[in-house]
């Protein structure tokens, strides 16, 4: 662990957990992003706080932001909807690339970093301006993000078709070849190809699969 006065880095979860655990007994209202659901739940100590934030969500406000490519598995967009109807979160979609960060307070920011050999580190801020800046990029990505219960009826069609979609693409398959494949029109395959971008956040078909790899999706 590495600190100074009002920034500390922590080394995997075991330590975030130990740093700021505590709080989630008190935390009146929790902001969070995340591209996926394994950034901030990834063993079974987060169990205890997860249950420390369903016993007070009467008395707390939670908002959390994800990007859309987790809503391409029905499993975790299962999850997600367990969430807000489990804890009372209000849950936003975005396309956009996400800085994955927890605000409490508007006083202390939790950022996650890369992962490294299996184990991912994490800065805990307490810096005023530092936290003003993380809030300040929260809120307007969250007035930006779509509604969970929206964005998921526009993508229930496109969940369907896009593990088929995915293996097509990560094949190289012509659209003509995959349109067959799947018993599409070639235009009707492009259009689900190019809602597929859209819901993964990609500007292209290889930033599709390399979104698709990190999701888990294919």
């Amino acid at each position: 662990m590495r600190t100074n006065d009002m920034v500390t880095v922590v080394h995997g979860e075991q330590e975030l957990f130990q740093r700021v655990g505590h709080m989630f007994t008190t935390v009146t209202d929790l902001a969070c992003a995340a591209n996926d659901l394994a950034t901030w739940v990834t063993d079974h100590r987060s169990d205890e706080h997860t249950a420390a934030v369903a016993r007070r969500c009467g008395d707390m406000r939670v908002r959390k932001i994800y990007r859309s490519g987790v809503l391409l598995d029905s499993v975790s967009a299962r999850e997600l909807a367990d969430r807000r109807d489990r804890f009372g979160a209000q849950i936003r979609i975005t396309t956009d690339e996400l800085n994955e960060t927890i605000i409490m307070d508007g006083r202390l920011v939790i950022l996650a970093g890369n992962l490294n050999a299996g184990q991912r580190s994490y800065s805990v801020i307490t810096q005023p301006e530092t936290v003003e800046g993380v809030m300040s990029l929260f809120e307007t990505a969250w007035r930006s993000a779509t509604d969970l219960a929206v964005y998921d009826a526009r993508v229930s069609e496109i969940r369907q078709l896009a593990p088929a979609v995915l293996d097509l693409l990560s094949r190289g398959v012509k659209d003509e070849t995959a349109a067959r494949t799947l018993d599409l029109g070639v235009r009707t395959y492009r259009r689900r190809v190019a809602e597929l971008m859209s819901a993964l956040g990609a500007e292209s078909r290889f930033q599709a699969g390399v979104r698709a790899r990190e999701l888990g999706l294919v």
